[in-house]
């Protein structure tokens, strides 16, 4: 059973908005930090934004900062990413992920990964 499952990715124009969801299958994770990775074609996947446990700590790529906004909501066991003024190199495969810590962004701890939702921004 994939336990992330994400939705909410489309085809949009330059400028416009999106917004991603992920489903949390098992509510345990409701206790652990959360965060988006995208990946590009032909590119590594690359972190984009990260919240704690609780909502009250968050960090963002530079490239995303002050367009996207990750928020949590552990009531219904989702996670999003509202994604405003999109540009081209913001398409990529989108995934949401579990970190084993409760407040902790680094790479190394997050375990758990969904399956993907594709962002295409078109100029």
């Amino acid at each position: 059973q994939v336990p992330l499952v994400e939705t909410g990715g489309g085809l949009v124009q330059a400028g416009g908005s999106l917004r991603l969801s992920c489903a949390t299958v098992e509510g345990s994770f409701t206790i652990y930090a959360m965060g988006w990775y995208r990946r590009a074609p032909g590119k590594d996947r690359v972190f984009v934004a990260g919240i704690s446990w609780n909502g009250a700590s968050t960090k963002y790529a530079d490239s995303v900062k002050g367009r996207f906004t990750i928020s949590r909501d552990n009531s219904n066991k989702m996670l999003y990413l509202q994604m405003n003024n999109l540009k081209p190199e913001d398409s990529a495969v989108y995934y949401c992920a579990a970190s084993r810590s409760d407040s902790s962004f680094l790479p190394n701890l997050f375990n758990h990964w969904g399956q993907g939702t594709q962002v295409t921004v078109s100029s």
